[in-house]
C-alpha cells in the first residue's frame, strides 16, 4: 500500500489502494510537497504540464500544488497584514508571477525543506504526513514575517484521496490565504468531449487582472461537455458539499471541498488540456485586500481538507 519511486530525478513517496479501481498517488516532499502522479488503471490523472523539474526550479505548477501561503494572484509585492509588512521584493525570494507580473501561487514552489513524519498502510490505502516549518527559512519569514508551523496528511482510502493541511501558529495570528490547484486531465478522451459539472451559485467579481472587485452576482453553469469553453474564474463554494466533476470515459472524477475552504477557482485554458477545480480558504488577493481573510490566533490551530474521488462512470 506504501512505496517509493523517482520522478524526474526527486524521490517521490506513494500511497496505493487494491483492487481495479485502486488508486496510486506519489508525493514529492524535496520539490514542495506536490502530489505529482495520481493513476487509475495505470493511467495519469494529473497534468503534468512542464513536469516536475520545471515545478521545482521555476515555481510552474503541475500535478497537485500547495499554494501558500496565498492561492492564485496578489495585487501588490509590499503591503500591511495583520499588524506586519509583507514584502515580496526581498532579494533570495523564489516568486512565480503571472502573464501581467502579478504574483501568484505563493512562495513553497520547490520548497525543499518538508519532513515526512508518517508514511504507512492504513486500511485500503495508506496516509503520509509531513511538516514544514516557517519560521526556520530566514528568506521565506522575511518576507512573511509570521512563525508557524505546517502539517501536511494525505490519505488515500480505496477510490478517495483526501488532502488535508493544518497551520499551527506561534506568538503571532497567521494570515489564512492558502490553497491548492489540482491539474485534473481525462487519458484518451478529447478535451471537447469531457464533461464538466460546476455546481457553483454565487460568482466573485474579477478585473482584468483577475482580482476580486468585491463584488458577486448570481451564476449557473450548465452541465455537458466541455467543448470550447474556457474557465479561468472565481466563485463561491458549492453549496451543500455538492461535488465539482469531470467526467468520461469511463472515469468520474469528483472533487469535494471541505467546509474551511469556502471559495473555489475554476481553471480551465484553451491551451492546455487541464482542469482545475480549486480548493481557497480565501478569495485571491485576500491578503491585500483582506476580504474574507481569517486568522489564526497564536497557539491555536487551523485545518482545511478536500478529497478527490475516481469512480467508474
Amino acid at each position: 500500500m506504501i512505496g517509493e519511486r523517482e520522478v524526474e530525478g526527486f524521490a517521490a513517496r506513494t500511497l496505493a489502494s487494491a483492487g481495479e479501481d485502486g488508486l496510486e498517488v506519489a508525493f514529492a516532499p524535496a520539490a514542495g510537497m506536490v502530489a505529482c502522479s495520481l493513476r487509475h488503471r495505470g493511467e495519469e490523472l494529473l497534468g503534468q504540464r512542464r513536469g516536475l523539474s520545471a515545478y521545482a526550479e521555476q515555481g510552474r505548477t503541475m500535478g497537485i500544488p500547495l499554494l501558500y501561503p496565498w492561492a492564485n494572484r496578489l495585487g501588490e509585492r509590499r503591503f500591511p497584514v495583520a499588524g506586519r509588512e509583507v514584502d515580496l521584493t526581498r532579494p533570495g525570494l523564489r516568486l512565480a508571477t503571472d502573464p501581467v507580473g502579478l504574483p501568484i501561487h505563493g512562495l513553497l514552489a520547490g520548497a525543499a525543506a518538508w519532513h515526512v513524519e508518517r508514511h504507512e498502510a492504513e486500511g485500503d490505502g495508506g496516509v503520509l504526513e509531513a511538516s514544514f516549518d516557517f519560521g526556520a527559512d530566514r528568506t521565506l519569514l522575511a518576507a512573511f514575517p509570521f512563525p508557524h508551523r505546517i502539517r501536511y496528511e494525505a490519505r488515500l482510502a480505496g477510490a478517495e484521496l483526501t488532502i488535508a493541511v493544518t497551520i499551527g501558529a506561534r506568538g503571532l495570528a497567521v494570515p489564512v490565504a492558502f490553497g491548492f490547484h489540482p491539474y485534473l486531465r481525462l487519458p484518451g478522451l478529447a478535451r471537447r468531449q469531457w464533461q464538466v459539472e460546476v455546481p457553483v451559485r454565487r460568482q466573485l467579481l474579477l478585473d482584468r487582472s483577475r482580482l476580486p472587485i468585491g463584488g458577486e452576482e448570481p451564476v449557473e453553469i450548465e452541465p455537458g461537455p466541455l467543448g470550447e469553453r474556457t474557465y479561468d474564474d472565481a466563485f463561491r463554494a458549492p453549496p451543500g458539499g455538492a461535488p465539482f466533476v469531470l467526467a468520461g470515459g469511463g472515469r468520474r472524477i469528483e472533487v469535494r471541498l471541505g467546509p474551511a475552504y469556502p471559495f473555489a477557482q475554476v481553471f480551465a485554458p484553451a491551451e492546455d488540456a487541464v482542469v482545475a477545480f480549486e480548493p481557497m480558504t480565501a478569495p485571491a488577493n485576500a491578503l491585500v485586500s483582506g476580504e474574507s481573510l481569517g486568522l489564526v490566533p497564536p497557539g491555536e490551530s487551523f485545518s482545511a481538507a478536500f478529497t478527490i474521488a475516481v469512480r467508474p462512470q
